[in-house]
């Protein structure tokens, strides 16, 4: 299924106000340029830095970070591991034109225009997957399509790393323990490695998925 073309990713992009088949990293367009001034004020530097430091990045690794918005992680990242290689994709070409701005001329960060549930990039191309708040925005099925996506650009022995609001009811955000259960259905390894709060927002869990060494998993037909 065309999940880009013929789907919002989630039920409340229309609601909102908004003409695209994404949600904007603000929400609405014209709530960007207040963007980063809102993740400073909800605390979320730190949320970032335990993401990172969780992934285990090193020298080389070839970093793919889903739904990057203005570039916060992307760019914490190769700060982190300046000889890492980092590709920051989002479907808003407003957040990324903000991000570029951001990185300058920073090399090892490259951000392009693209679908976490369509990845145009080669089977095993990537070490490690990040995802920071970006999957509460999809709806269930494109959430599993971006997590399967995920686990065929990774090489074995690959690892996903997760961060995301966690909310035990109504449809906006990520239910308790969907997000583990969608990882270990696309055929990782998952386990939940932490939580904290939030400022405002509530708690975040933090989930780890590794390829199978051997890629003798894959999704799991349900």
């Amino acid at each position: 299924m065309d999940y880009m073309t013929k789907n919002r990713p989630h039920s409340v992009v229309g609601r909102w106000g908004n003409d695209h088949d994404y949600l904007p990293a603000a929400g609405h367009d014209r709530l960007l340029p207040a963007y980063d001034l809102l993740t400073w004020v909800l605390g979320a530097g730190p949320i970032y830095d335990q993401l990172i430091a969780q992934a285990s990045l090193f020298d080389g690794a070839r970093v793919l970070e889903v739904g990057c918005g203005t570039g916060n992680v992307a760019i914490r990242a190769i700060r982190a591991v300046p000889a890492a290689e980092v590709t920051a994709l989002d479907p808003d070409p407003r957040a990324l034109n903000r991000a570029r701005r951001k990185a300058g001329d920073r090399p090892g960060v490259h951000f392009e225009q693209g679908y976490a549930q369509q990845l145009r990039y080669a089977e095993g191309a990537f070490d490690r997957v990040l995802s920071s708040m970006m999957l509460h925005h999809l709806d269930h099925d494109v959430k599993a399509a971006a997590l399967a996506e995920a686990f065929r650009v990774l090489k074995p022995g690959g690892e996903i790393h997760v961060v995301d609001v966690v909310h035990t009811h109504g449809r906006v955000h990520t239910t308790a323990g969907e997000v583990p259960e969608l990882i270990r259905l696309s055929g990782f390894h998952c386990s939940v490695t932490g939580a904290r709060r939030l400022r405002f927002v509530g708690q975040v869990q933090y989930c780890c998925g590794v390829k199978p060494a051997d890629n003798s998993s894959g999704p799991v037909q349900s």
